[in-house]
């Protein structure tokens, strides 16, 4: 119960509020849409996703502190001359629950020897706590609710990702207009924006082995994050990696590909410094083909989820 504390008045004090107002994953690599609307459409097929997260397992009285579950899913539109996507997020600290709903829309153009997506996205930041959860020392504490309290807010986002075989780099930035979302208890819950970094490269060593280093980078006022991560990648079937996350520890990946549209990833956060225990994500990945007459199509990159 202290440790929950702990955590709770972390959370209200705003230390973890712009650390999780975008929630963090592991497999960045495998989930571009949930930060880059400009990835939309990229991979020339309907791709789908579902991610489970638990973080800092064992530091709350529900398995751990911080739980998230992720669903997104894109696809190539020709006559739109770009793709569509849909994300989908819901994260839980602690007595916190927070819900992101984004529709995105990328604009996709040939760019030397690749292609350039220009993605905006639209949709609702639902905010909200329950008082009723908390297990105060002292009664009367105007800092908790008297019972559940939410609220919701208009939320933009923007970003530009450009690949090609081989490379992939895109930039973004979430919660653009800084909304502010009022409580059915009149206090405010201020999202700060966010801007994201990420870039990768395929590298053959032979005909059955291959390499993807990649990076990411989230930045919000006074956090930052930093992960740099190396997958080896067997006969494109199976693939196994390690991170590293700038001052918290590192991360073991690991997954395959089931068959040519199934594919399954893991991910262990190995916390090194800090107390607040490791972390577990699960993914699952479907793609359905589609077949397009479009020349910037040969450029798409079965490689990456």
């Amino acid at each position: 119960m202290k440790r929950i504390l702990i955590l709770v008045l972390a959370f209200l004090s705003a230390g973890i509020v712009s650390a999780q107002q975008v929630p963090q994953f592991s497999q960045n690599m495998f989930n571009k849409l949930a930060n880059n609307p400009g990835f939309a459409g990229s991979r020339g097929l309907i791709a789908t996703s579902v991610l489970h997260r638990s973080q800092y397992m064992g530091f709350g009285e529900g398995g751990s502190a911080i739980s998230t579950q992720n669903f997104s899913v894109d696809a190539e539109i020709p006559f739109l001359n770009g793709g569509v996507g849909l994300n989908i997020v819901k994260d839980e600290v602690a007595q916190f629950s927070n819900l992101g709903l984004q529709a995105s829309y990328a604009y996709r153009t040939e760019l030397g020897i690749g292609q350039l997506g220009l993605g905006m996205s639209v949709g609702m930041y639902q905010s909200g706590v329950n008082g009723l959860n908390f297990n105060p020392a002292q009664s009367g504490d105007v800092a908790i609710p008297m019972n559940s309290v939410s609220g919701s807010k208009l939320d933009l986002g923007a970003g530009a990702y450009f690949n090609t075989q081989d490379v992939y780099i895109g930039i973004s930035s979430a919660h653009l207009s800084q909304p502010v979302v009022e409580w059915s208890d009149g206090k405010k819950y201020a999202l700060k924006r966010h801007y994201f970094l990420i870039a990768g490269y395929y590298y053959e060593l032979n005909p059955v082995l291959s390499i993807n280093p990649s990076i990411y980078l989230k930045n919000a006022p006074g956090v930052s994050q930093l992960d740099i991560n190396a997958n080896l990648i067997y006969n494109n079937k199976m693939w196994g990696g390690v991170s590293y996350r700038l001052d918290e520890g590192l991360i073991l990946l690991a997954g395959m590909n089931i068959n040519d549209d199934f594919s399954f990833g893991i991910g262990y956060d190995v916390t090194m410094v800090n107390p607040l225990g490791n972390s577990f994500e699960v993914m699952l990945g479907y793609n359905f083909k589609i077949k397009v007459n479009n020349v910037i199509s040969k450029y798409k990159n079965p490689r990456f989820l």
